[in-house]
């Protein structure tokens, strides 16, 4: 039941960040190597969604197999779904899957970008958290690290992308406001 109920969250975003798509700003400036990140996220979700994976030691459980476990894995990826929509809707036609500059760029600095710069990734990393958590296998523990590693090289190339573009305005930003976590990373 709670796995199901992790799959619909799951295909809910889905469906909506897809609908979300349409109608942003035209590309200026698209990033060399934006789209790197696409394999090792594609890997994680394979890690998470697969029913069984019978392979030592990813098949092996951190967790126990009970009901708290998956309870909480659910918590934390609805949390996690909840906090990248709040993100995405605030940066509104700004957004693009890969690191762009788009026509008219805005510097968006407030609502979840006010807690961190990378909020779309801080709650696509809590929610696939929360699913290997309710997974409970090591192989859930391995797909988000392979997320993490694909989005910090993601959110490198978009600062680099945004220190160009906004110059002193975003390093200001930058000194006041964490990357991924709040007052800590």
């Amino acid at each position: 039941m709670i796995a199901a109920a992790i799959v619909i969250l799951w295909l809910v975003w889905i469906v909506v960040w897809i609908a979300m798509a349409r109608g942003v700003k035209s590309v200026a400036e698209r990033a060399k190597g934006s789209r790197a990140h696409y394999l090792p996220m594609t890997l994680a979700v394979v890690l998470l969604a697969a029913p069984r994976l019978p392979l030592f030691p990813l098949d092996v459980r951190f967790v126990p197999a009970a009901l708290w476990p998956a309870a909480l894995g659910l918590a934390l990826t609805f949390a996690g779904l909840a906090f990248a929509f709040w993100a995405r809707a605030r940066l509104a036609d700004n957004w693009s899957s890969s690191v762009t500059l788009k026509r008219d760029h805005e510097l968006i600095d407030d609502g979840p970008y006010r807690w961190v710069r990378h909020p779309i990734y801080t709650g696509l990393l809590v929610a696939l958290a929360g699913a290997a958590l309710a997974v409970g296998e090591w192989r859930g523990v391995i797909a988000v690290a392979l997320a993490a590693v694909a989005l910090w090289r993601k959110l490198r190339l978009e600062e680099a992308v945004m220190r160009r573009q906004f110059g002193d305005t975003y390093d200001r930003y930058a000194e006041r406001t964490r990357a991924l976590i709040p007052f800590v990373l």
